[in-house]
């Protein structure tokens, strides 16, 4: 029986020893930009950080550069380097897959950041997109009722620039149908590149004779190229455009008139949610157990995957100070150049 004492005691004391020591187990937080010279991914990488930071854990990244094959050698050599979670913003939803299926097998989660990865084993965390688009098509469609319109798209292999574009099109649908708005052009904006947009839209101002009422772009990179095609033919300010993720040089250009809004995307909520989900994941959550998740199916294949959609908000030039207030950019960075007092925030 002393014998039978010691040796359970000796499991125990095994043990108590043994469990501390997993649950210790240190988390490693790969993260895959697509290409990080965006201004946008600089914000979401200073939250994920320091939520990061906040739960101890370490953060690796990688910038693929808009190189599909940069992205596969990327996640493998941060899974090389001791990811045990990887944050993905995929530059291309295919071509991905094959990486996520990898990850899969070697049991290291995924978070699909901002863009959808149709693959049920990640989990897809980004804004309502579809919601995105409406709010972008409702803005222009309060400035300019009637009219041809433009639609610079974003890039063709994110599935975020369809869902953007349903979105529009179902709150233009009835317009388009009785023919009080004309879609006369749109195109997707290769690796949602401004230099890209800009080409797009003298395009389509050539092809119309430069007769442009109205445009709907998908973000505010698409819109800075559709604004300086616009500028070239004297009809920048002249003509709404939209646009998406409240980057300063949009927040400006709202201020002296030339883009009529933007949805704000506060990406410093969706940065720290995303790290807070991968160290869920990261250990041995279940994806449907995360907290506040849901499914979403609304991709272009359907699949069903668990998410979180965070809500955006509509920024015009009336509701320019909320962003100051929340010291999402300074009054100095978005009322440079600005004269009068026709902008609230810049008196």
């Amino acid at each position: 029986m002393k014998r039978l004492g010691k040796l359970m005691t000796a499991v125990l004391g095994l043990s108590m020893l043994t469990a501390p020591a997993l649950a210790q187990k240190p988390v490693v937080v790969g993260v895959s930009w697509s290409n990080f010279q965006e201004e946008r991914w600089k914000t979401d990488e200073a939250a994920i950080k320091a939520q990061l930071a906040k739960l101890g854990a370490t953060y690796l990244s990688a910038d693929a550069q808009s190189s599909n094959e940069k992205q596969l050698s990327d996640i493998e050599s941060l899974v090389t380097r001791g990811a045990t979670v990887l944050i993905v913003l995929a530059q291309d939803s295919e071509a991905i897959l094959p990486a996520i299926a990898k990850a899969k097998a070697d049991g290291i989660p995924v978070v699909s950041y901002d863009r959808l990865i149709e693959d049920p084993s990640a989990f897809y965390l980004s804004f309502d997109n579809k919601e995105v688009g409406r709010l972008q098509a409702k803005m222009v469609l309060a400035a300019k009722p009637r009219g041809n319109y433009a639609f610079i798209k974003g890039g063709p292999t994110d599935p975020n620039a369809q869902l953007l574009y349903d979105g529009q099109l179902e709150v233009l649908a009835a317009a388009i149908k009785s023919g009080a708005i004309k879609n006369v052009g749109n195109q997707f904006t290769e690796g949602w590149k401004p230099e890209v947009a800009q080409t797009n839209m003298e395009q389509i101002l050539t092809a119309n004779e430069n007769k442009i009422d109205a445009v709907v772009a998908s973000n505010d990179g698409t819109a800075g190229g559709a604004v300086a095609a616009l500028a070239s033919v004297g009809l920048a300010g002249k003509v709404p455009v939209s646009g998406q993720d409240a980057d300063k040089a949009a927040l400006n250009r709202i201020a002296r008139g030339q883009q009529t809004g933007t949805v704000w995307k506060d990406s410093r909520a969706l940065g720290s949610e995303a790290a807070k989900i991968a160290v869920q994941l990261a250990g041995g959550a279940k994806l449907a157990s995360v907290a506040g998740s849901s499914t979403f199916n609304g991709g272009p294949k359907k699949v069903t995957v668990n998410s979180i959609l965070l809500k955006p908000v509509v920024i015009t030039k009336s509701n320019l100070g909320v962003l100051i207030a929340a010291k999402w950019a300074t009054k100095a960075e978005i009322c440079k150049g600005v004269t009068g007092t026709a902008v609230a925030a810049c008196k």
